[in-house]
């Protein structure tokens, strides 16, 4: 039989489910990690987010991990990880939850986009824990990167020393290049018949929507 916990216990695994909930964590993770019950963390995901939490199935497969991008950004996630748990000698809890706060600071200071979510990064650590996966050393960075259990470990390039030839070419950054594209839009200038000099002058580009005067002619010039 299970002894009753102390209010100050209580009170902690309440902390923490606030801390993993802000986080983003989603109930699975929360039931796998706390000692709280269902309905105690349905309520807290309630007040935390203001939402119910979302339904559905956890990610189940490890070789999401292996493309470009994905690897690269959890393998930055769990040498964090496996630096707080082993060194600075931390739960696994706190070393989930500081290793990932430590992963979006570092993602901000970079600017670079999130790849990996609180669930993505807590899975990690699990198929670590199963043997699922490993860590690689890199032939030319010494660095470790994860790989699929009895992968090569000699001689192996990571992916941050030998990207892809369509690395960083992805849909996203294709639409922002194009966006970017059509800020630049060719100078319409105003040519006045009248004089026998013509006058050229930019006009703004709320202008461009409005019909020209009778006696003038709008055309457009290379930038």
């Amino acid at each position: 039989m299970s002894t009753k916990k102390s209010l100050s216990e209580d009170a902690q695994e309440v902390f923490r489910a606030i801390a993993l909930i802000e986080l983003g964590a989603r109930m699975q993770v929360l039931e796998s990690e706390l000692t709280l019950s269902r309905d105690r963390m349905i309520r807290l995901y309630r007040e935390v987010k203001g939402v119910s939490p979302p339904k559905g199935m956890l990610p189940f497969s490890a070789d999401w991990y292996m493309t470009w991008l994905a690897n690269i950004h959890a393998s930055l996630f769990y040498n964090t990880y496996l630096f707080l748990k082993n060194e600075a000698r931390c739960s696994h809890l706190d070393a989930l939850t500081k290793g990932y706060r430590l992963y979006l600071e570092h993602c901000k200071h970079s600017g670079a986009e999130a790849v990996l979510d609180l669930t993505r990064a807590w899975t990690l650590v699990r198929f670590f824990d199963a043997d699922l996966l490993q860590l690689t050393r890199c032939c030319r960075c010494s660095g470790k990167f994860v790989a699929h259990k009895h992968d090569l470990q000699h001689n192996v390039v990571c992916g941050a020393c030998q990207p892809p030839s369509r690395a960083g070419k992805t849909k996203k950054a294709a639409a922002a290049k194009e966006a970017a594209e059509l800020i630049e839009i060719p100078a319409i200038v105003e040519m006045t018949v009248e004089d026998d000099a013509a006058t050229v002058v930019p006009l703004p580009i709320a202008a461009q929507m409005q019909p020209m005067p009778p006696r003038q002619a709008a055309v457009a010039c290379a930038a």
